[in-house]
């Protein structure tokens, strides 16, 4: 169930991007989760291991009080996840040391969920960037943009969201799902300046892609990327603030990834 709150939080912004803390700013609006929880249907790649989790105790303990405790282990690539500028280019950002000012800022979403709903194979177009700046009268430029496929509403059936069900390295192959194409990457680095980018899809770089030029690209600009957005279908186009904090694992290549919206009132 999408979880929707309206109030007001004190955050002090300033903090989060590394300036002086001495000037904070209230946010008041409504938040929006974009993240999936973790559990036992939540898809990874089809090579990589679940999400597992372990009970080391649940119940009244001896001194008759109740009490909770488990053991997790996950891929740093799955569920709704962070992609670390390392994961595919060397001598790039990895988790921890991400700069926070690109985690933290304003966002926008590119909705080609029509396009998508046509080919599954689609590659989100330079295109489709100018005219969302066109439509809107402002550039992308210091925003953190989210796609909007629409294969989130697919999310947890592998099979639908990903294209097929099978694991392992043979079922690679058989992924079909959008993505962005390689040259819309590269007009994003040398053309625009964009804070990081994500999408309601298992991967920036589609389905059949085999030599994953578009992660090659980003990180190379040492732009992060988040994949497997929820809740897309929720947000307008622009105007609202995006906070996308992952799992801080010294020299990571990913991690999970709590990421909100925060709408204006």
């Amino acid at each position: 169930m999408v979880r929707l709150f309206r109030c007001l939080i004190p955050v002090c912004l300033a903090a989060l991007v590394g300036c002086q803390p001495s000037r904070p700013e209230a946010i008041s609006g409504q938040i929006v989760d974009l993240s999936y929880s973790y559990d036992q249907d939540t898809i990874f790649w089809p090579t990589a291991e679940g999400f597992k989790l372990e009970v080391v105790f649940k119940g009244e303990n001896p001194l008759g009080f109740h009490y909770e405790a488990n053991n997790f282990s996950t891929a740093e690539h799955g569920g709704t996840h962070l992609d670390a500028p390392a994961h595919f280019y060397q001598g790039r950002h990895t988790v921890d040391a991400i700069p926070l000012e690109r985690l933290v800022g304003p966002g926008i979403v590119i909705d080609v969920s029509e396009q998508c709903s046509r080919d599954r194979d689609y590659l989100v177009a330079i295109d489709d960037f100018i005219a969302w700046e066109k439509t809107h009268g402002e550039p992308i430029d210091g925003k953190i943009v989210l796609l909007r496929t629409g294969f989130g509403r697919f999310w947890p059936d592998r099979e639908q969201y990903m294209g097929t069900a099978e694991l392992g390295p043979q079922a690679v192959a058989k992924l079909h799902f959008p993505g962005l194409h390689p040259e819309a990457e590269k007009w994003l680095t040398e053309s625009r300046k964009i804070k990081a980018i994500g999408l309601d899809t298992p991967s920036i770089d589609y389905g059949q892609s085999s030599r994953f030029q578009s992660h090659v690209t980003l990180f190379g600009a040492n732009i992060p990327a988040f994949e497997n957005v929820a809740n897309l279908e929720l947000l307008p186009d622009l105007g609202f603030t995006l906070i996308a904090l992952p799992m801080k694992i010294r020299g990571g290549s990913g991690g999970p990834l709590r990421i909100v919206a925060i709408l204006p009132e």
